[in-house]
């Protein structure tokens, strides 16, 4: 998968888009960065625990695919962004931030058709 070109497209979806990262579940990136313009809430340092973080969430959900099925996306909205935690395959994630204004169901509808025709 070109994950270069999956970021780019990924941000062309909506002008609300802030951060898009792709890591693997190593924290490993793959491709990513903040929009050109828009300033990070987060030092570098704090951004690299969010991601840590939300690879380590999705590791622990992983725990219940048997049960439940595989996760889709999870979304957390806070008062200045939303951000999202999206599995593109078993080894890679696409973790993002937003503005909290952006419809998220058309984001992630958009992006899941990203990975589906990657």
């Amino acid at each position: 998968m070109d994950y270069i070109k999956l970021h780019k497209d990924i941000l062309d979806i909506d002008p609300k888009i802030r951060f898009v990262t792709i890591v693997d579940m190593e924290g490993r990136l793959m491709a990513g960065g903040q929009r050109e313009g828009v300033s990070n809430y987060l030092s570098p340092h704090e951004e690299q625990q969010s991601i840590r973080h939300a690879i380590e969430a999705w590791k622990l959900r992983l725990i219940f695919t048997g049960s439940i099925g595989k996760g889709k996306y999870v979304i957390a909205e806070y008062e200045k962004i939303k951000r999202m935690t999206i599995p593109i395959d078993d080894k890679h994630i696409i973790y993002m931030t937003t503005e909290v204004v952006v419809d998220h169901n058309r984001v992630i509808a958009s992006i899941l058709k990203l990975i589906e025709t990657a």
